[in-house]
């Protein structure tokens, strides 16, 4: 009897253990689904907003400032401003209003709406295969 209950206690603590390795094995988060149609509005958009007057964006021409952050592999990131879990709705708060989240954060408010923070946070968690399609070079290095 005890010999069955301590198997029947390891058999679970196996499952769990595995249960827990599956997805982000290599520290990689899972790809968000987007639209293409998102993807490119996301681009558009981190042009209008000038979001390359502060940061190094790959495929945004221009966007090759060293103020902020470089925003390449940025769906490899595990944190957002070195705080929020790397989530959409992180990062789509942190695009539509960084100041409520750090106030002492140097990113301004631009005003962005929350569909257009989605569209943004799709090209940014866009993994290259799309965009390299197109000319684009992601170096994630």
């Amino acid at each position: 009897m005890k010999s069955i209950s301590f198997q029947l206690c390891l058999g679970a603590l196996v499952v769990s253990l595995l249960s827990a390795c599956s997805g982000d094995v290599n520290g990689v988060p899972e790809p968000r689904a987007a639209s293409e149609t998102s993807i490119v509005s996301g681009r558009r958009l981190l042009a209008h907003y000038g979001c390359g007057l502060c940061h190094t964006i790959p495929g945004i021409p221009g966007a090759d400032s060293m103020a902020g952050p470089p925003l390449n592999c940025f769906y490899e990131r595990t944190y957002i401003a070195g705080r929020l879990s790397n989530t959409s709705d992180h990062l789509t708060k942190w695009i539509q209003d960084p100041q409520s989240i750090d106030p002492n954060t140097a990113m301004p408010n631009l005003g962005v709406t929350k569909d257009e923070a989605q569209d943004i946070a799709a090209y940014l968690y866009h993994r290259p295969s799309f965009l390299e399609r197109r000319g684009f070079d992601r170096d994630c290095s």
